[in-house]
C-alpha cells in the first residue's frame, strides 16, 4: 500500500473504540492473558506517514428485473471501489461470500486448480478464473477483489466480471462448496482456520499481537480488499503473509514496515520487527523486479554522464 495508507491505518490504530466484527462473525472469547496485561490505547502512535489518504472511488451497478429463485424478482446493487493495488478491484455484491460456518475469513484462489480442488471449490470463482486476463481471486467475507495482469484493461473485463457476479448473487447459487480432501492437494485454495483466532496454548506476547492485529490492522486491510495472516512469533520477529489485493501491492513491504510493524513495536516490547512471508511465485517476482530496477538505474547513470 502507499505510505498516505499508512496514515489511515496509524489513525485506525490509535482511535479507542474496538472496531465491530461483521455480522455473523463470533466473538473470541477473552484470551487468559487479558487480565495479566493490558494495552494503553491512550498512548499518542508514532508519526508513520504525512498527508491524507483520498477517498477510494466507488461506483454502484444497478442490475434491474432479474429472477431469481421461485420467480421472484428482485433486484440488486454491486458497489465496486478501487484498492491501493490499481491491479485489482473490489466487488461488493450486498451478498454473504464467505459461509458464516466456515472458520477461515477469507478464502484465495491463485490458479484455475484451485477453484475445482478440495477443500472450498467454487464454481464463481472458476469462471471469473477463466476471464481472460484474471490472475487470481478472493472471497472476504463480504466483498470479492479480483487481481488483473499487468497488461490487461478494467474496461474490457470488468462487465464481463460484473455479469458473473450477478448471475451467481440472484439465482441462488453456492458461492463456495465445502468437500473433505482427500490425501494432499497442490495448490491449495484457503487458509483452514482463521490464523488470528485466539489459541489457549499461545504465549501471552502471542495473544496480544494477535488482538492487535485482529482489532486494529485487519479491518483496514479488508477496507483495501485484502486480509492479513499470522504465520508466528520467533526471536522478536512477527512472520505475516498478506493476501488478496495486498499480496501483488508494489508497497505492500511499506505497508508491512512503515504501519504495522511500526504499530506493533510501540505497543508490545518484545516485538522486534516484521517478515513477510512470501510464495515461491512472489520470490520470484521480486527478485526479476530488483533486477529491473537495477538495470534502469545503471542506463539512467550512463545517460547522465553522456549528457
Amino acid at each position: 500500500m502507499a505510505s498516505i495508507n499508512m496514515h489511515r491505518i496509524t489513525s485506525r490504530f490509535a482511535a479507542t473504540a474496538v472496531s465491530r466484527p461483521l455480522q455473523g462473525c463470533q466473538v473470541r472469547a477473552a484470551p487468559r492473558w487479558s487480565s495479566l496485561r493490558h494495552l494503553s490505547t491512550s498512548v499518542r502512535l508514532p508519526a508513520i506517514a504525512t498527508g491524507s489518504r483520498p477517498q477510494a472511488r466507488k461506483s454502484q451497478r444497478f442490475v434491474p428485473g432479474v429472477s431469481g429463485p421461485g420467480n421472484s424478482v428482485r433486484t440488486i446493487f454491486i458497489q465496486t471501489e478501487n484498492t491501493p493495488n490499481p491491479d485489482a478491484l473490489k466487488f461488493l455484491p450486498n451478498h454473504r461470500i464467505v459461509p458464516e460456518s466456515m472458520s477461515t475469513p477469507f478464502i484465495e484462489y491463485l490458479n484455475p486448480r484451485s477453484t475445482i480442488s478440495p477443500p472450498h471449490p467454487s464454481p464463481l470463482a472458476a469462471k471469473l478464473m477463466n476471464i481472460d486476463g484474471i490472475t487470481s481471486v478472493f472471497y472476504g467475507a463480504d466483498f470479492i477483489t479480483v487481481t488483473k495482469a499487468g497488461d490487461a484493461n478494467w474496461a474490457h473485463v470488468r462487465p464481463e466480471i460484473f455479469a458473473l457476479i450477478t448471475e451467481a448473487v440472484t439465482s441462488g447459487e453456492t458461492i463456495v462448496n465445502v468437500v473433505e480432501r482427500k490425501g494432499d492437494e497442490h495448490g491449495e485454495a484457503a487458509v483452514e482456520e482463521d490464523s488470528l483466532a485466539y489459541n489457549e496454548n499461545d504465549s501471552e506476547v502471542v495473544g496480544m499481537i494477535k488482538e492487535l492485529l485482529e482489532t486494529r490492522i485487519r479491518p483496514a486491510i479488508q477496507e483495501d480488499g485484502g486480509d492479513i495472516e499470522f504465520r508466528g512469533f520467533e526471536d522478536g520477529q512477527v512472520m505475516l503473509k498478506l493476501r488478496g489485493a495486498c499480496r501483488t501491492c508494489d508497497s505492500s513491504t511499506v505497508t508491512l514496515k512503515n504501519g504495522i510493524e511500526g504499530m506493533l513495536m510501540h505497543y508490545i516490547e518484545e516485538v522486534q520487527g516484521v517478515t513477510q512471508i512470501l510464495d515461491e511465485e512472489e520470490e520470484v517476482s521480486l527478485q526479476e523486479f530488483a533486477k529491473f530496477e537495477e538495470k534502469l538505474k545503471q542506463q539512467q547513470g550512463k545517460a547522465a554522464e553522456a549528457a
